[in-house]
């Protein structure tokens, strides 16, 4: 998020500044009005700022691990990720700086050529009066076999930028708009990776795990806000194309099992494609096999690989969706009407 790196990550620090800018203001009150309310507009965003750190350290602190290495934290927190020593994968944060790029067809669209070949599923829906996507995703991601859930809505028009982009741009989930979810990832059968939350992008990766989309399907479930919602995203899921022996109904909780997608993928991928970008990611990961083979601790093959292949080192942090997909997002924020505003995503 664009307002965390303005704050300590000590809490004795913020107060000391705290203290100081509460004298600023008693200074700024005896120079003048008009400067008394520059500080105290200042003063206010800087609270907001420690009330968003405060609520992200509070989330990210309950849904790591408690032996979560601190190291690895630093290495591919960044990146917008975590790293479980528990289970061994790595997950999206809640507050995680992908939350403020929306989301768009777009950025599906740039998942093949950097190196993430994915089956995607999206579900769009109308409810509230807001447009609604809830959309799946398995496959390989660089060297990291994975899968995600992700909640947006737009309540605003379409996109037409003439050569980019046409289509719906939407807002990552709010707090209050966040979803009971959870999934388990199989490969040929065999359980790999299961995960649950209130989130608005659930995701889980495994390092050099190599999977071919097509050996992998999910559990997914999703746990909606009321029976009109969960309504709407039936008849939408009906409409992609599923029939009532791939998904299950109880309360506001529907159970879909994710196996082939039966929307269509993004045009950027195809048979050639994907054969010889996907060699090359099991190459990847076989080579770090290899040089980490006989360790048991990340920070340990993190190590082997350092020195093993400083080329292959680097390989390893393009966890999950990258940067790269997201700088589509520079492409297309000068056409947007609106802002997205950190701040509401706390609401």
């Amino acid at each position: 998020m664009l307002i965390i790196p303005l704050l300590t990550n000590d809490i004795v620090s913020f107060n000391l500044w705290f203290s100081i800018f509460l004298i600023a203001i008693f200074v700024a009150a005896l120079a003048g009005p008009i400067f008394y309310e520059h500080i105290s507009s200042w003063l206010s965003y800087k609270l907001a700022a420690r009330r968003y750190y405060l609520a992200a350290r509070k989330d990210y602190t309950q849904e790591r691990d408690d032996d979560a290495g601190g190291t690895i934290d630093e290495l591919i927190g960044t990146a917008g990720y975590a790293y479980s020593p528990k289970n061994d994968i790595f997950f999206s944060t809640m507050y995680a700086w992908q939350r403020s790029m929306g989301y768009c067809r777009l950025y599906d669209e740039a998942a093949a050529p950097l190196g993430m070949i994915i089956d995607s599923e999206p579900i769009r829906f109308s409810y509230g009066g807001r447009r609604w996507l809830i959309e799946f995703w398995k496959g390989q991601y660089g060297m990291t076999t994975g899968c995600e859930i992700g909640v947006y809505s737009s309540t605003w028009p379409d996109l037409n930028i003439p050569g980019v982009f046409d289509g719906t741009f939407y807002y990552c989930a709010s707090n209050r708009d966040r979803l009971y979810m959870a999934f388990v990832l199989y490969k040929n059968g065999e359980k790999l990776i299961t995960r649950k939350a209130k989130h608005w992008w659930l995701t889980a990766f495994k390092l050099g795990e190599y999977s071919e989309p097509s050996e992998l399907s999910m559990d997914v479930y999703i746990s909606f806000k009321s029976r009109g919602m969960r309504d709407a995203f039936l008849k939408s899921l009906l409409k992609a194309g599923y029939t009532e022996e791939e998904f299950e109904v109880r309360k506001t909780t529907v159970a879909i099992h994710y196996d082939k997608p039966h929307t269509r993928q993004p045009y950027t991928r195809s048979a050639a494609t994907d054969k010889l970008m996907l060699a090359q990611l099991k190459r990847n990961c076989d080579v770090y096999q290899t040089l980490t083979n006989g360790f048991t601790s990340m920070k340990d093959k993190m190590n082997a690989v350092k020195e093993g292949s400083p080329e292959l080192y680097a390989e390893m942090f393009k966890i999950g969706k990258t940067a790269s997909i997201f700088s589509m997002f520079d492409k297309i924020k000068n056409y947007l009407n609106f802002d997205i505003d950190d701040s509401q995503l706390l609401k």
